[in-house]
């Protein structure tokens, strides 16, 4: 278990911007940083960081929290883990208190994948440079293939011994579950239950998330017999799913925000053979097709992909495949073959490190006009066929999000098409309307198939209605939906003013400055708060005032509790700012700040939920009367009356017209 104080340590020395910084490409935008929600799906940012305040919040998605919170919903972490990552990224030594076998019991299944799979990397590492095996098999290939040893260390290559069981045999006795072994891939189970080492006699490749940490492996055989596979990869876990990983990421991410630029390439070894010639921005899909995850990923940090093929028949065939999703996500694509049949790696090892970039500066090509050259060579003057190019080509630039762009390519490749730029329009606005339809029939299936079979778990309002929430019940821990009703939002405004200008002085006239939070919490002595979260909240503020403090807004932003946590960080976080056009000399425009009419804010807020009281409480008597006998009804109209009053001179205040 973490020491508190080591906890407090890296909650203080973690910058949100840097953590951040470290997974999105963020821009500035007046005193907020702003880029793409690594949460969502996006192409116009929503999601901002504010520095001064310590927190995130994507107004897109409604992800929220501090430089913890984004660690642990992003890498999926736990509370250590995420702690653990901060601390190495700030040097800050981790101390720990012993835990006990029950605490050790009950330690977080992933995370046990986790640590099985970084002692198994180890592991592999040290058959590598530790043994005479591997020392004679592996390293000598991996010299051979032309690797420096700063290389094959950087990214931690290894070595599987040709044993049936030497890594099981290891992990056993080091006291790691035979199941997590045979879950994440290390071991593969035969009929009789024994388990044997799935990479056995093979180089091995970490494969590691954003973070550094391993969480799969690519195994090469060094064998020359056609029946045993070439690579073996680790299968999909808990830990590791191919779709939303791209090797060498964790290496490449700071090169790819450094040169706005990001090189796709096949294999393992195309990312060495190019971080060896001083290439680094350059990641790979690990010879499976490109998936949304994996653009997802560069979009991150970029939006620009040079895509990094053979020069073969087949490398051209790929790199005319999968490029559509990324025209799609709104990339700039360009693509670059390379002659002879060679490959990034092949390339770099025959004609080096020089040579390399100078071919690669110079042969890149835009996509879309790369394309249109290689399908019309295909052709051979079949007017058919070159009608079919022409699709093609038209179908790859209706993907493409951003108009103006489209408009470019289409006046260029009419050059190059030698046909009409109208004609080509014509053919674009029509796959367009098909798609659009083809859309429209998928959404009315999906809507005919739930109102025929509504799911028996969960009531059609967690399907349909957007003002329900999914909120925790404390005493059962079981979920149970919340709607979002005017008296919610009220009792989260007193919140939000709580939490932004809680330190605050109102001026008030004939008292002088008073603060706002006594002001607040005195005038609302006598109501109870609804909303858990709400109540939480101020409850907290009561308990401060006691000993005349007020609690710090980081406290809300890194609790436990989700739903606390989330209305904090809503109630303090906003996506829009004050241009610097206004409020200057020059133009003499003046916006009048929230800051500034903090008496009335405050005022108004009170006035809102003291008059819902009071016409909760008129509800109550006016059902009271209905069924009351006559000698206690005189009373009740009186009582009645006076709330009506009530409610006429809180509604003049707030502005309201209250019948009489």
């Amino acid at each position: 278990m973490i020491k508190k104080e080591t906890i407090e340590k890296v909650l203080d020395a973690a910058r949100i911007e840097e953590v951040v910084g470290d997974f999105v490409d963020l821009k500035k935008r007046g005193t907020s940083l702003i880029g793409n929600c690594p949460f969502h799906n996006e192409k116009t940012p929503s999601f901002h960081v504010s520095v001064a305040k310590g927190i995130y919040k994507c107004f897109g998605c409604g992800a929220g929290g501090d430089a913890l919170k984004f660690v642990m919903e992003l890498e999926k972490y736990s509370y250590p883990e995420a702690i653990r990552y901060l601390a190495d990224k700030y040097s800050i030594p981790v101390e720990e208190v012993e835990r006990s076998p029950a605490q050790l019991a009950a330690q977080d299944k992933r995370e046990s994948l986790y640590v099985l799979s970084t002692w198994a990397g180890k592991y592999f590492k040290e058959q590598l440079w530790d043994t005479e095996s591997g020392q004679s098999i592996a390293l000598s290939y991996f010299k051979e293939r032309g690797y420096r040893e700063d290389i094959i260390q950087k990214f931690d290559l290894g070595y599987s011994p040709d044993q049936w069981t030497a890594l099981v045999d290891m992990a056993v006795e080091k006291g790691f579950h035979k199941d997590y072994l045979k879950e994440i891939g290390l071991a593969i189970e035969r009929d009789d239950a024994s388990l044997y080492d799935r990479f056995r006699g093979r180089v091995i490749f970490p494969i590691h998330n954003l973070t550094g940490r391993v969480i799969g492996f690519g195994g090469r055989t060094l064998k020359t017999e056609k029946t045993i596979p070439k690579y073996v990869n680790s299968p999909e876990s808990d830990i590791y799913h191919k779709s939303d990983v791209l090797y060498g990421l964790h290496f490449a991410k700071k090169a790819i925000k450094d040169n706005d630029m990001c090189y796709l390439v096949e294999g393992y070894a195309d990312v060495l053979s190019m971080h060896q010639a001083g290439v680094e921005n350059v990641v790979s899909s690990s010879g499976t097709s490109l998936t949304s995850g994996q653009i997802r990923l560069i979009s991150r940090f970029t939006n620009n992909v040079v895509i990094l093929y053979d020069g073969d028949a087949a490398g051209i065939k790929a790199s005319l495949r999968g490029t559509d999703m990324l025209l799609e996500e709104g990339l700039n694509v360009k693509v670059l073959l390379f002659p002879d049949g060679n490959d990034p790696d092949s390339y770099v090892q025959t004609y080096g490190s020089t040579a390399f970039k100078e071919y690669i500066a110079k042969h890149q090509e835009d996509f879309i006009f790369y394309k249109t050259n290689i399908l019309l060579k295909d052709t051979g003057g079949d007017p058919i066929r070159r009608a079919e190019v022409i699709r093609e080509v038209v179908e790859s630039i209706a993907l493409i999000p951003d108009e103006i762009k489209v408009s470019v390519f289409i006046q260029q490749c009419s050059h190059l098409l030698d046909i009409e730029e109208r004609v080509l329009l014509t053919e674009l606005n029509k796959i367009r309307v098909q798609k659009a339809k083809a859309q429209d029939k998928k959404i009315q299936q999906a809507s005919r198939t739930l109102n025929d079979t509504p799911p028996e778990d969960m009531p059609p309002a967690d399907l349909f209605l957007t003002d329900i929430e999914r909120v925790q019940d404390v005493s059962s821990g079981e979920e149970t939906p919340q709607t979002i009703t005017s008296d919610t939002l009220q009792e989260r405004e007193i919140v939000r003013i709580l939490l932004n200008y809680g330190e605050e002085l109102a001026v008030w006239e004939g008292d002088g400055d008073v603060p706002i939070v006594p002001l607040l919490l005195n005038a609302l002595d006598d109501i109870a708060f609804e909303d858990r979260a709400s109540a939480f909240i101020v409850d907290t503020f009561r308990r401060k005032a006691e000993y005349f403090e007020i609690p710090d807004t980081k406290y809300f932003f890194s609790h436990e509790d989700k739903e606390v946590q989330d209305l904090a960080i809503t109630c303090v976080a906003t996506p829009y700012e004050l241009s610097p056009n206004w409020n200057d000399e020059k133009r003499k425009i003046y916006v009048r700040q929230e800051r500034e009419h903090l008496r009335e804010l405050t005022m108004q807020a009170i006035y809102r939920i003291k008059k819902r009281k009071v016409e909760k409480e008129m509800i109550k008597i006016r059902e009271e009367l209905k069924v009351t006998s006559t000698d206690d009804m005189e009373i009740l109209l009186a009582k009645y009356q006076k709330l009506k009053e009530a409610e006429k001179v809180l509604g003049n205040f707030l502005g309201n017209i209250v019948v009489k």
